[in-house]
């Protein structure tokens, strides 16, 4: 008796995934709810569950076929099954995967094991290995069933010896270089599914938005003198740092309150208003940039904001967040500035009509009292849709989140 293995619900508006890679094979001993197989959706990648406990059957689709919602992709067979095999000797050619037989890799990269052993690496595992060049095979993972880890993967990139120059693998099918010439490769990798959508969104809100961008700096002097006071007193009562998001996800809410059209969208020729603020903060992941999203920010408290940045944050670097993590947001901030960026343009998420930019703090020679002094300043940028919102607005908004940053006893007092 077999029973099948459907493609899950992935969330809202998500309809198919790509089948980025089979944890179990054929034959092999499933427990019940161990997963067999890992999909890449637009916004995360989600692992599915076996239903039943008993042996791996067939596999409908290969890995990098996409699938729709509720597709078989499998089945579970009734029985014990083998255990999965140990990892092939060093000396054991690896078979190379069929999407990257042209990828330079060293030796059992592309498969972490032989013959009719388990593959096990994920997709950003995977990636990982390719990008520094790393044996998985000498690695001991540390994850379920000795599966290897993102973690795992780094910790040996960072303790692994230099390899000389002469040492290299070399380019599979690589041009021969001239004669004389540094030897030169070019690389092909497929997009995975969510950088394609993430490409796909960009595109599409240049191409629909009638998108402009003004600037404003703040002064970050009254804040950064608050953060240093309360930074130990907060994080012992609340058990989280004090950062400087809090600070503008409450001056977000604040203007948004007054500027309701930034925090609104367009739907066909009539304007969605929303009376709370979720605000989508960009994190960046291993697989690219995503956006989980701060539900009810408008209500939160300072620690409430930072601990539940601080948790997606986490968890987007581990890759574990949820479609629903992933899910709404009314308002975006983006901040660029922990990469060192000085200025940018930032694009909007749609549906929304605004995203605010943040950048880096940098002491800069500004006017203060007739005198020429040096204070830590930020230049914030606004992207919004000006087919919903008006220069007048976007510029008020801008205004107001620099006077509640300067200072801040205005979120106190709703000023």
């Amino acid at each position: 008796m077999s029973t099948e293995v459907k493609v899950p619900t992935l969330g809202e508006s998500v309809t198919e995934a790509t089948v980025g890679e089979w944890l179990k094979q054929p034959g092999d001993a499933v427990a019940l709810d161990e997963p067999i197989a890992s999909l890449e959706t637009d916004k995360v990648a989600v692992e599915v569950p076996s239903p039943v406990a008993g042996v791996m059957g067939q596999q409908v689709v290969a890995a990098g076929d996409t699938v729709a919602v509720g597709a078989v992709i499998a089945t579970i067979e009734a029985g014990s099954g083998k255990a999965a095999a140990p990892a092939a000797p060093a000396s054991a050619p690896a078979p190379a995967a069929k999407a990257e037989a042209a990828v330079p890799a060293p030796a059992a990269t592309a498969s972490e094991e032989t013959g009719d052993g388990v593959t096990t690496l994920s997709p950003a595992v995977r990636r990982l290995v390719l990008e520094h060049g790393v044996d998985p095979s000498k690695i001991k993972g540390s994850g379920k069933d000795g599966r290897l880890t993102k973690e795992d993967v780094l910790a040996a990139a960072n303790n692994a010896p230099e390899v000389p120059a002469a040492a290299a693998p070399a380019p599979v099918a690589a041009a021969p270089a001239a004669s004389g010439a540094p030897g030169r490769r070019e690389e092909r990798v497929k997009m995975t599914r969510m950088r394609q959508t993430i490409a796909k969104r960009l595109k599409s809100a240049q191409e629909t938005a009638a998108m402009l961008t003004t600037f404003n700096d703040v002064d970050m002097s009254a804040v950064m003198a608050t953060r240093d006071k309360y930074r130990e007193s907060f994080e012992k009562k609340h058990g989280v740092r004090l950062g400087f998001m809090s600070f503008f996800t409450k001056a977000v809410a604040l203007a948004a309150h007054d500027i309701p059209a930034v925090n609104a969208r367009i739907d066909g020729d009539e304007i969605v208003y929303f009376d709370y603020l979720d605000v989508s903060v960009a994190v960046s992941a291993p697989n690219g940039l995503v956006v989980p999203v701060v539900r009810n920010a408008d209500s939160l408290s300072f620690a409430e904001i930072e601990k539940a940045i601080a948790d997606l944050g986490k968890r987007a670097k581990e890759g574990t967040l949820t479609m629903d993590d992933m899910t709404g947001g009314t308002f975006t901030i983006s901040n660029g500035g922990v990469f060192g960026g000085l200025m940018s343009t930032p694009i909007i998420n749609p549906p929304q009509s605004a995203v605010l930019g943040l950048h880096r703090i940098e002491e800069r020679p500004v006017v203060r009292n007739g005198e020429i002094v040096a204070r830590p300043m930020m230049y914030l940028a606004l992207s919004y849709d000006h087919r919903l919102i008006d220069g007048r607005e976007a510029v008020t908004f801008l205004k107001t989140i620099k006077e509640a940053i300067e200072d801040p006893t205005r979120l106190l007092i709703d000023l």
